[in-house]
């Protein structure tokens, strides 16, 4: 899951890097938010076509991969929405006991730190076992791409493919807890 709505971001970048870097017999797939209408709790009752069909995008998935920007300290309002419709309504969470993992990118130097910190406090509520180690944080990412979109980089390739690995590793010890 993207959190940054815009076609050309570097979240996206990473996210497809990290796709292209999964290991057998992960099967990443970029689950799309921006047409996710705002959260009200009045929708509950008869939620919108594009609430249920989220909704069953995650709980179908094995597991969750977030992939992030920084906004305010925080994770874009994007994402906060689509982590609150897959939660609702209450007691019939999407999330409950996937496994999970976050990566934070942003061109700043500590690459996205204070959301990716954020997210994991919401993960903890929602019952998502979140990786802890290894952490991504990827700063200075606006520079780690060619100009089709390719991860250019040969030191960050080979942290995102140590990454994947590991969160393969997790999906499959979470699924045998």
């Amino acid at each position: 899951m993207v959190g940054s709505l815009r076609r050309d971001s570097i979240n996206r970048k990473v996210a497809h890097a990290l796709i292209e870097l999964a290991p057998s017999p992960l099967k990443p797939q970029i689950v799309e938010i921006g047409q996710l209408p705002l959260y009200n709790q009045d929708g509950d009752v008869n939620p919108p076509d594009h609430w249920t069909a989220f909704r069953q995008r995650i709980r179908g998935a094995d597991a969750v991969l977030f992939v992030t920007p920084e906004h305010n300290r925080s994770v874009p309002a994007a994402l906060k929405n689509a982590i609150d419709v897959a939660s609702r309504p209450h007691g019939q969470s999407a999330w409950n006991g996937k496994p999970g993992a976050v990566v934070s990118a942003s061109p700043s130097a500590i690459g996205g730190f204070g959301a990716n910190h954020h997210l994991r406090q919401s993960l903890v509520f929602l019952n998502v076992p979140a990786m802890q180690q290894p952490e991504a944080y990827i700063g200075g990412a606006d520079k780690l791409f060619d100009a089709s979109g390719k991860l250019a980089n040969e030191s960050t390739r080979k942290f995102l493919q140590d990454f994947m690995t590991k969160f393969a590793e997790w999906i499959d010890a979470i699924g045998k807890a």
